[in-house]
């Protein structure tokens, strides 16, 4: 396969799965802000922060409004991960390789885009009730999710459209997370209090995890949600999991057997999935969960760099005499 037609199916899956979790940071601090009367303020200016772009933003924004933030992370053509510069990215991705996609995937996208358009142009009621805005959204993406899985060849076009969003959805579990650290604690005194359990909730329910922790847990608890999110070998949007099908889908790519590596990114990629495999929950809290969500951000920075080094910057065929272990 060609790098840059590898190159667009794998920015292709990223996009799509970017704009779907940027809706699910959104929707959870909305819910929280209706349902938590003692909020005195939103903090909607800490999903900025969360995003990695507060830098970006107040270049564009005087100040941290409500409506300023949603604008900044839906509709502002001017950043470049909002979710229209993501959908819009997505449709571009998806227009250069139309023929290795299913025709009703290209369309789906194509609609999918073109709907949140024009949306952007009449925004009041994204600002008004972004709820709408935010599901609509997450319901398309997973309509996307469907159609791929069931209606593309898993060849290895299909290899690096799911790479690009497992990679990606890892990444946006993980900051989450982060949200948690950075918006949604009150006061000290709140840990382990009834509004502390309601922010783990919203937590999941953002990852659409709500139900299945309810199953494999029960209890909410801080350490229950974060191991959860973080390391559940069942749950497909938890980050291990994600991680892991990643590792999966890469070496279905190489040919390498999963523990042995041909290339940087299938090393560094092995070693975060057996990192993770091995820390414990309580070894996470203990030292930090912010910490640590961080310091798995930045590896899987290292990695996305490490994958365009290998499978797009120059492709060379892999030489399975010479794989390492």
């Amino acid at each position: 396969m060609l790098s840059r037609v590898a190159d667009s199916l794998y920015w292709m899956g990223r996009y799509l799965e970017r704009a779907e979790n940027i809706a699910r940071f959104l929707d959870v601090n909305w819910h929280l802000t209706l349902d938590m009367a003692m909020m005195q303020q939103s903090h909607w200016s800490a999903l900025v922060s969360v995003s990695g772009d507060k830098e970006f933003y107040e270049r564009l924004y005087d100040d941290d409004t409500k409506d300023n933030v949603i604008r900044f992370l839906t509709i502002d053509s001017a950043y470049p991960n909002s979710i229209w510069s993501c959908l819009n990215m997505a449709r571009e991705n998806a227009r250069a390789v139309r023929d290795m996609i299913p025709l009703e995937m290209w369309e789906l996208i194509n609609v999918f885009f073109h709907r949140i358009d024009k949306e952007a142009k009449n925004p009041v009621e994204v600002f008004d009730n972004p709820y709408t805005f935010c599901d609509e959204v997450k319901k398309a993406n997973l309509t996307l999710s469907g159609l791929a899985s069931d209606a593309m060849d898993h060849d290895e076009a299909w290899h690096f459209f799911n790479l690009g969003r497992t990679l990606e959805r890892a990444d946006k579990t993980s900051r989450i997370l982060d949200v948690k650290y950075f918006v949604l604690l009150p006061a000290i005194q709140d840990v382990g209090a009834v509004v502390d359990m309601v922010q783990w909730a919203a937590l999941l329910k953002a990852t659409s995890s709500f139900q299945a922790y309810r199953h494999n847990v029960g209890k909410i608890s801080p350490v229950g949600v974060a191991g959860f999110m973080l390391m559940s070998h069942s749950f497909p949007r938890s980050v291990l999991y994600s991680l892991t099908e990643a590792q999966r889908l890469m070496h279905g790519i190489t040919g390498t057997r999963i523990g042995y590596f041909s290339n940087d990114a299938e090393k560094l990629l092995g070693q975060l999935c057996a990192e993770l495999s091995f820390h414990s929950i309580e070894d996470v809290m203990e030292k930090g969960l912010h910490q640590f969500t961080d310091r798995l951000q930045v590896k899987m920075n290292e990695i996305d760099k490490a994958v365009f080094r290998t499978f797009f910057a120059v492709m060379e065929p892999v030489d399975s005499d010479n794989e390492q272990q």
